[in-house]
């Protein structure tokens, strides 16, 4: 009895065994099934979707669904284009003042070490103060590698009278310009295209107007790379060379006044008061003569009414004489 009990309960375990595997093997054939049908069905549903979006491309939305991919093209293209830093972009600046005793020999001196070190001298004023003296203006444009060796050279030139140097990075800005620049030449590329697709009047004359904004931006923001880069690539040095002040024969400076100086202080302004005398009297010189021509009018008017009153008198004598005889 035993071993029947035992070999019915393996039995029964193995009928059990078996059914769960045929049931597992089941499910597992009908998953694949819907999961085919499923994939089937997606594709299906793309397509339908995909069919309809050409065909509202193609009518009257095609110009809503252009914009949204030059948008998009644009967008991507901006990000895939935008450049990686790959350094630091600094516009460097630096003032120096110089007295040295030869400025023409300093002003080739540093236009040699300017062109030496592969810059140039963008401006250049010199100005003759008298027959002997001259200072000199000049703005020197350097690499920035070669910045700091011109600078301790031209500040060596000479007696070193101040000196200022500025650093600013656009490290910032220049990538920001840059990204824009790639987004903004992706529109316009967009826009032309769209140009050439374009089939009514009205659409063309939208477009070129469009077109003619976007390429205005695009050259501003080239203007603005194209500074950046000249600005980032060569240092501004601004120089100025004075001599000193004249010395004396014995070398040292004039500074109390002497009787030389008194007497030709004095000659100087006796010349001026002279000067201004002469300048005086021409001013006045048609007003005298005026005054003097209209005393000598009124002086020989007054004679004459001398003349005119007196002969009267005269005349009249005699006839009281011959009177005074008759009676």
């Amino acid at each position: 009895m035993d071993v029947e009990s035992k070999s019915g309960r393996s039995f029964v375990r193995a009928r059990a065994a078996l059914a769960a595997g045929s049931l597992g093997l089941l499910l597992a054939v009908g998953g694949c099934g819907a999961s085919g049908d499923s994939m089937d069905s997606g594709a299906k549903a793309a397509d339908g979707k995909a069919a309809p979006r050409e065909g509202f491309a193609d009518g009257d939305g095609g110009a809503a669904a252009s914009a949204a991919e030059e948008q998009a093209d644009g967008k991507e293209a901006g990000k895939a284009a935008a450049p990686k830093p790959g350094g630091t972009h600094v516009i460097r600046t630096a003032t120096l003042s110089v007295e040295v005793k030869s400025v023409p020999k300093a002003v080739a001196a540093a236009r040699g070490a300017a062109e030496g070190a592969g810059g140039l001298v963008a401006s250049e004023n010199t100005e003759r103060l008298d027959d002997t003296y001259e200072t000199s203006h000049l703005v020197l444009r350097v690499p920035q590698e070669r910045f700091q060796e011109v600078l301790r050279e031209l500040a060596g030139s000479g007696k070193l009278l101040s000196r200022t140097s500025n650093a600013k990075d656009v490290t910032d800005q220049v990538v920001d310009v840059d990204s824009r620049i790639s987004t903004q030449r992706a529109s316009v590329a967009r826009v032309r295209e769209l140009m050439d697709q374009a089939e009514k009047i009205s659409d063309v004359v939208a477009l070129e107007g469009e077109l003619s904004s976007r390429q205005s931006d695009l050259e501003s923001l080239l203007a603005q790379q194209a500074s950046l880069k000249d600005r980032t690539s060569l240092a501004t040095i601004t120089l100025d060379l004075t001599p000193p002040d004249a010395p004396g024969d014995d070398g040292s400076k004039d500074e109390d006044p002497g009787f030389l100086d008194a007497l030709g202080g004095g000659w100087d302004a006796f010349v001026t008061m002279l000067r201004w005398i002469a300048v005086a009297f021409g001013a006045a010189f048609p007003f005298l003569l005026t005054a003097a021509l209209a005393v000598v009018v009124w002086r020989v008017l007054r004679k004459r009414k001398a003349t005119r009153g007196a002969a009267p008198v005269v005349t009249a004598a005699p006839a009281g004489k011959d009177g005074a005889s008759a009676s």
